[in-house]
């Protein structure tokens, strides 16, 4: 039974000690998919309860990923905004609805999701991250849970979790990984590799919070000519020496409502869902 947003979980930490925050994109312009009547990542997926379950009221897709954070006991979330963004903060608040403290920041370099990433440095530098895309939906409900726990047992510099790839024409970062769970490369953005899984969520040390801090400030020139990708940062860092683990989350792929092909799965989905509710 997921708990109500009221009561009070424990904030999430690793036996280490180390404090646990999550950490949101929500920089994109959704070219993709728009135009939108709202940011991408408030658009209504299914319903939840409310009013202890007398009322339904429509769920966004980024309150999926909230959620998955909250039921691993992750109270502190920073979400980083692109300017012009302003529903998110006024639909989403302070967070208490959730049961939640949440923060926003604005992005500062629009040159892809790891110079969004970086504008949270000050604030997470010392706290392990878990990370995920407010606009992509996955399964299982408790997969921040297991990641942590792998993290914990690895302490790897970052975890990444897994799930079967989409198949083309999708392109996306596919997982090259041992049978131990150490990742050797990304093969990043590409549709024609026969690697099976691909990357949906991650948790971090502050290593990893380091090293991308230094690798926005070193990439800031090329960035002007091509955007960079999460996967492009986590390939780096493994070219550089860190520790990149991996844990296999479940076996059904994403989806990613950016896309038009997403939005009509998951809607989809959500339909069959609640008609079995």
């Amino acid at each position: 039974m997921r708990p109500h947003p009221d009561e009070a979980l424990p904030v999430a930490a690793l036996p280490t000690g180390e404090q646990v925050v999550g950490l949101l994109p929500a920089g994109g312009q959704g070219t993709r998919i728009g135009p939108l009547p709202c940011s991408k990542e408030l658009f209504p997926i299914g319903f939840r309860s409310h009013n202890e379950g007398q009322d339904l009221r429509p769920k966004v897709v980024s309150h999926y990923l909230l959620e998955k954070m909250r039921l691993a006991g992750i109270q502190e979330v920073y979400i980083v905004l692109r300017p012009g963004k302003w529903d998110i903060p006024a639909y989403f608040g302070d967070g208490s609805a959730l049961g939640m403290h949440l923060a926003y920041l604005i992005l500062g370099v629009p040159f892809g999701v790891p110079f969004t990433l970086d504008q949270a440095y000050p604030f997470v530098r010392n706290a392990t991250v878990a990370f995920g895309f407010p606009d992509m939906l996955f399964d299982p409900e408790d997969s921040f849970t297991k990641l942590l726990k792998r993290q914990s047992s690895s302490r790897a510099d970052i975890t990444l979790g897994l799930v079967p790839a989409n198949p083309p024409p999708l392109r996306e970062d596919r997982v090259d990984f041992d049978k131990d769970g150490n990742v050797r490369k990304l093969i990043l953005n590409n549709s024609e590799t026969s690697l099976r899984y691909s990357w949906v969520i991650a948790v971090w040390r502050p290593t990893f919070t380091q090293f991308l801090h230094d690798y926005v400030r070193e990439k800031i020139v090329d960035a002007q000519n091509v955007e960079l990708s999460a996967g492009h940062a986590i390939q780096s860092a493994i070219e550089a020496g860190l520790k990149v683990d991996s844990f296999v989350l479940g076996e059904t792929p994403y989806l990613d409502i950016g896309t038009p092909d997403g939005l009509l799965r998951a809607l989809a989905r959500s339909s069959r869902e609640q008609r079995h509710v």
